[in-house]
């Protein structure tokens, strides 16, 4: 599939609206534009996450690909299901692919004690930001009515890599919330 982008402006979505990936329009805000918007806004963050320090090798490989897939996300949550054209939609494999990294990555760190705080390095602090975005955009997708179950599950799936990766980041030394600790 080739994408050509000649004209980054086009004045269409001027009025409020905009179009779809099957090229029919609507309100900027409607569910489907919020929740390819959240996974794009999360595609951002990772991005960001990209650039802190401290990242081991394999995790940044995974988040390359989580942003590669998010663009598949977004195509699938921007076309509605029917039409004559097959589109691209997210496949099982691809959140198959997730778990198997999500089970990888927490085999190597202790059992939890007790829930995390979002903090530590800067690159847990950042992964827990991810992780609280893809829960909203997760959210979102479950407003578009006809969306596709694949979509929900690798955003449930992908916050759980999230976490799990902010936990490693913090190599063990992670911040524990204390119940009751201030009262």
């Amino acid at each position: 599939m080739t994408v050509n982008l000649t004209r980054i402006y086009t004045r269409l979505g001027d009025g409020g609206e905009t179009h779809l990936g099957d090229m029919s329009r609507v309100p900027k805000t409607h569910p489907r534009i919020e929740a390819y918007g959240d996974v794009d806004e999360l595609n951002a963050q990772i991005g960001v996450t990209l650039a802190v320090e401290g990242l081991p090798a394999r995790h940044a490989e995974w988040l390359r690909r989580v942003q590669n897939d998010l663009f598949d996300v977004g195509a699938d949550l921007s076309v509605p299901p029917g039409g004559e054209r097959e589109r691209l939609r997210l496949r099982a494999e691809q959140v198959t692919w997730l778990e198997e990294a999500c089970d990888e990555a927490n085999a190597t760190l202790e059992p939890l004690k007790s829930f995390v705080l979002p903090g530590g390095t800067a690159a847990a602090a950042q992964l827990h930001v991810c992780r609280t975005v893809c829960r909203r955009a997760e959210r979102r997708a479950l407003l578009v009515q006809d969306g596709g179950p694949e979509v929900v599950r690798y955003l449930n799936r992908l916050s759980d890599l999230l976490f799990i990766l902010s936990r490693a980041a913090n190599a063990g030394e992670e911040p524990l919330w204390e119940p009751g600790r201030y009262a």
